[in-house]
Parts: C-alpha cells; structure tokens; sequence
C-alpha cells in the first residue's frame, strides 16, 4: 500500500488554529469523525492521549506523529495538519510542532499497513521535505509528495540499501531500534542512527521492533562482524545474542535525538562489554545504573503476582458459581447436590492449585529465565498443601506442614538464587555443552535442591506463620476488624500502584490463596478500596464540574469504568498533579469503605474483577459491599470538591 492511498484529502487542516495539543488531538478526531471514520470519537481521543502519556509523540523538526490502534477506526488512515503559529507538543527537541501525522489504525491492521506507515517515518527524513511540507497551498500537493512515484523511488533505494549503510570505513555498526507501539519512533530512530552513519562514514545495519514484527533482523553472521552495538529501545529485545560486543543501551528518544552521539560513541568502543546471564532476556534500561535491592525485589515479585492472577480469578469465580444451587451443591452426599456445580468447584479448585507454582514460576523466571522459571515452578508445587497430600500421605512426609503463599513466593526467589548459583558453578564447562545445562544439568539439581529445601526447611517455618496470620486475623474483634479495615483499603490509595498499595494487595491475596476459596473478608477491603480513588474522581466531577476544568471533566469521567473495574491506577494523574490535596481525600474514603466491608462482614473469593467479580458471585453480602464502595467514593468526592474550592478561593 502507498503513503498516498492512507492520506485522506477531505479531513486535512492546513490551517489548523488551536490553543494546545489536546484541542489538536480532539480537532482532527472531529475531522475524522464527519467523514464517518470512527464508531466512537470519545474512545479514539482517550486512546491517542493515553499514548502521549506514555512519552511524546512530538518526534522534533517540527513535526508530530499522534498514533492510536483501536476497534473505533475503520479504515487506515493518516490526518495531516498544519499549525502556521505552532503548538507546544512537549516534543523530544522541545520546540513548537508546526506539522502534525495522525496516525489511526483498526486493532487488527495487515502489515502492508504498518509498512507504509513505517515509511512515512522514513520520508519525513529526507531533505527538504519538511520545508516542502510547510509550504504547500492545498491538500493536493501534499498527497502529490506522498505520491506513488516518489514511494517507487524510496522503495528502489531500500532495496539498493538492503538498510545497510556502507561507507568507506572498514568499522561496522549494528543497532536495534524498538519503541512501545512500534509505529513511529523505531523507524525516526532507524532514519536517524542511518543517517549520521552515514555522515560518520561508516557502515551500519539496524533491527527494527516495529507493529509487523521485527524487520531486518541481525543475524549472527552480522553480529560476529560488528564492532559495537546500539540498542535504542523502550521495550524488551532479544540481548543475549550480543554477549560479548561493545553495547550502548539506551532509550529509542535518544536514537531519534542523539544519533551523531550515539555513533560516535560506538567508532571509539565507548561502551561496556554486554554479558549475558543465562538464557534472559535483559530488560532494557536507560542507562547503566544499577537498580537497587528494593526495586528488583519488587520487580520479580510482580511478576510472580501478574501471572498469578488469572488463575485466582478464574478459579475463585468459577467456584463462586458453584454456589448457585447451594453452598453444598458441589458435594455429592449433599441434598443439594448439583453435577454441573460439582464440575464448576473442581475445575475452579484445580485452577486454584495452580496459583501457587505459577507464583513462584514467574518470580524464578524473571530471576533466571527458564531454568529458573522451571525450579521455581516446582518450588510452588512443593509449597503446595493439597499436592503433598496426595503425593506425600505416609511415611517420612507424613507430618510435613506445607507452607501455602509465603512459601510459593520465597520457592520463587531460591529458584532464582539457585539457577545463578549453578550458572556459576558450571561457568567452566566448554560452550558445546551449554544445551547439556539447560536440558539436564539445571533441572535435575535444581529441582532437587529447591525440593530439600522446601520440604525439610522452608514448609515448616513459613507454614507456622501463615497459619498463625490467618488465625490471628480471625481472632481480631470485631471492632478492630474495622480498623484493619480501614487500613489497608486507604493503603490502596496512597501511592496507587507502588510499593504500599502493593504491600495491601499482595497481603489480601496471600490470604484468599491460602483459604483455598473460602476467601478473605481483608481481601474484600483491599478491593474496594482500591475501586474507591477512580470512582471518587469521576463522582466529584460530575456532582461540581464548575471546579474542574473541560479537559480534566472528559478525563475523569473514564474513571466511572476504572473504578468498577478495580483499577486504582486511573486517579493517578489526579493525584500527581495535586497530591497533598488529592490523595488524603481519596484515602479518607477508600478507608471507610474498606472498614464498612468488614463491618458488614463481606468476603472476597477472588482478588480482582471488581463489579464483574461481584456480579459473577465472587464476593459475598454483594448489596452491603456495593453501598460500602459507593459511600467511601462519596465521601471522597466530596472532599475532594471542597478541597478544589479552598484552592480556587
């Protein structure tokens, strides 16, 4: 497909007059939109200014490439503008964007798509094109510089290229350029890094992890050749494959913004050698700063927990069904006695036993990869209580005490330890035999020591302490349930996503897995008061929309599904751009729900789902949980109203 064919004529503003990016973004939606474009305008614009909040999509010269995949479009297209006064897009050289590319494309776009907006990024590098693009008189011109001539043109010279650049210089570059989306800032970076190579005089080739996969993939022949590497990404890439070479890893911004540097760099070898660790696949950072303790640990704890999750979900609503003909109806002896019930209850409980492996799996797994994703998996099947059951009932495991969630997630972290341990351990072994370690020798020793650990060291301890939290827990009165409560549901939204409304979530989860789908009454305070923050949000706008302004109203109203869906990250913005006011009132609130759930007594089988969880069975006493979450995001809403007043006046 050529450029020309996805620019429209009938929706280009080459006079467009707005005050800012977002009145730029919601103009050519309303362009596209009149032309019958799109099912729903609001979606499409809430999606291309989800994008910018990822980083800028202002890319410098001047020009800004707004893109968005998404069911509303119906057909690819690219929006042109121009902004004769220029507008502030936030871009990477901070100068005002004069021509604005959106970019929109159906969720399931063909490559051919993708291609030609790959080379959109590609032609906007070419020589006097911008200065072409700011002086043309109508849309006619615009699409004839997109033509189907000059597409042949650049086509014939990629294939002359084959992207590579060569040059006199006897040195030789590669790189790999990935952005999130892989729709425009991979390809500005490819252009980019090509062209100051080529100012440098030296030969360069670059991997592209763009939308329609990877293109122009560096093989080994290419990477025993090459005399440093640049990977500008903001995504995980395949690094292994550069164990060895001089590597510059840095952000896919600074492929676009510091090309000239980056090469430069790479000619004098300025860069530390990459070593690879096992079978990982690195993460890319932004430099070379080393993450603390803190933050790895909680990293791969996430991991573990991220996984986790759909099991406990579906295993706890699918039990949840079962109670539909009767708490008892899945027990054949039962009078209420249910086939179908019976079913719903093993199947929700084998996903239930799944959880804890899994947990520790992925925690191995982000630790050491898959050496370590297999020890670790095994390590959660050891903490396991209805595994040892089966597998263990007489004889010397007869008495062993299984260990539940604290054991699963530190089986994870010994799964982790242990694969790094045998790495070093077998460094000494000649590389034909790498295959041999990871087939034979890393699973056999590796499951072994996490299994002696686990089942003579681990269970017993960190079985004593999860039995004594859940005892404690149900030994609490009453009233000081309710400050439990209170506590960590206003955990939930102190820090929305970091590290103590992780510290509350994870806790409730430990103990809706433990109780093997008898479920948490905590874990019904944790969810309610992380569905309280958006909620509130989206409440205090539509009860006082005088004290907030129309582009903030339009984002809070998205909260309304945010909140009922339990995702607590959606009062972020909110509370970023004013915390000391914000965030003490969605507190106040999300802890009064949490402290009236316990109040009511209501529990939750699952750790997530939020209404959907509620409307599917999962959390009991559902009316009184329900009032409970709407009064703490009345409350709040209020608050927060009142707290926006006193700053006004």
């Amino acid at each position: 497909m050529q450029l020309s064919e996805l620019l429209n004529i009938e929706v280009m503003d080459l006079d467009l007059i707005v005050r800012n990016k977002s009145e730029a973004l919601k103009s050519l939606v309303n362009n596209f939109d009149q032309v019958g474009g799109v099912t729903d305008p609001k979606e499409l614009f809430q999606s291309l200014q989800a994008r910018e909040q990822l980083s800028t999509t202002g890319v410098g010269n001047g020009v800004a490439m707004p893109h968005a995949q998404s069911s509303t479009v119906k057909t690819p297209i690219i929006i042109f503008a121009r902004s004769q006064a220029g507008i502030n897009w936030q871009a990477l050289d901070e100068k005002d964007v004069h021509l604005i590319f959106m970019i929109l494309m159906p969720k399931n776009s063909s490559n051919e798509h993708l291609k030609a907006i790959a080379s959109l990024s590609k032609k906007l590098m070419e020589e006097g094109m911008i200065d072409q693009l700011k002086s043309v008189k109508n849309a006619h011109e615009v699409v004839d510089l997109f033509s189907e001539e000059a597409d042949l043109k650049e086509t014939a010279q990629a294939k002359s290229e084959k992207n590579i650049i060569s040059e006199s210089s006897d040195t030789y570059i590669l790189a790999v350029t990935a952005c999130p989306t892989g729709i425009a800032h991979t390809f500005m970076a490819e252009e980019k890094l090509k062209e100051a190579a080529k100012k440098a005089g030296i030969s360069i080739k670059v991997e592209t992890n763009g939308q329609a996969g990877i293109g122009n993939k560096l093989n080994q022949g290419d990477i025993n050749k090459a005399d440093a590497i640049i990977v500008a990404a903001d995504k995980q890439v395949e690094m292994n494959r550069f164990d060895g070479k001089p590597v510059i890893i840095t952000k896919v911004s600074d492929g676009i913004n510091k090309a000239d540097e980056l090469i430069n760099r790479a000619v004098r070898l300025d860069a530390p050698i990459f070593h690879a660790k096992g079978e990982k696949v690195n993460e890319i950072e932004d430099s070379g700063e080393k993450e603390s303790i803190g933050r790895q640990f909680y990293k791969h704890l996430m991991n573990g927990v991220s996984h986790m999750l759909p099991f406990v979900v579906a295993g706890g609503i699918l039990i949840a069904l079962s109670f539909f003909w009767g708490i008892n109806s899945a027990d054949p002896s039962s009078s209420d006695y249910n086939v179908f019930a019976q079913i719903l209850k093993t199947i929700g409980g084998m996903s239930f036993a799944m959880m804890l492996p899994i947990l520790s799996g992925f925690i191995g797994q982000s630790i050491a990869d898959r050496p370590g994703l297999i020890v670790g998996l095994m390590g959660g099947i050891f903490a396991n209580p209805s595994v040892l059951a089966a597998y263990a009932p007489q004889g010397i495991f007869e008495n062993l005490v299984p260990s539940g969630f604290l054991g699963a997630l530190i089986a994870g972290f010994l799964a982790g330890a242990i694969i790094r341990g045998l790495q070093i351990a077998f460094k000494w072994m000649p590389k034909t035999l790498e295959g041999m370690k990871a087939i034979f020798i890393f699973p056999v020793l590796g499951i072994l020591m996490i299994g002696l650990l686990m089942l003579f060291v681990v269970n017993g301890p960190m079985g004593a302490v999860m039995t004594g939290l859940m005892n404690a827990i149900e030994s609490i009165p009453r009233e000081w349930g309710i400050v439990l409560g209170f506590a960590v549901a206003a955990m939930m939204s102190i820090d929305m996503g970091g590290p103590i409304n992780k510290a509350a979530y994870v806790t409730g989860t430990a103990l809706v897995t433990q109780a093997q789908g008898a479920g948490s009454d905590v874990m019904a305070a944790v969810m309610v008061g992380g569905m309280v923050p958006p909620m509130a949000i989206a409440l205090a706008a539509t009860i006082k929309p005088k004290v907030w302004s129309k582009q903030e109203r339009s984002s809070a109203y998205v909260n309304y599904a945010m909140g009922a869906s339990f995702i607590t990250e959606g009062a972020i913005p909110f509370a970023a751009a004013d915390p000391l006011r914000v965030i003490p009132c969605l507190a106040l609130g999300a802890g009064l729900a949490g402290a009236l759930s316990m109040a009511f007594e209501c529990v939750s089988l699952v750790p997530h789902g939020g209404v959907f969880a509620i409307a599917a069975g999962g959390v009991s006493n559902p009316i009184m949980y329900i009032l409970s979450w709407l009064i703490g995001s009345i409350v709040s809403a209020f608050l927060l109203n009142y707290t926006r007043q006193l700053k006004k006046g």
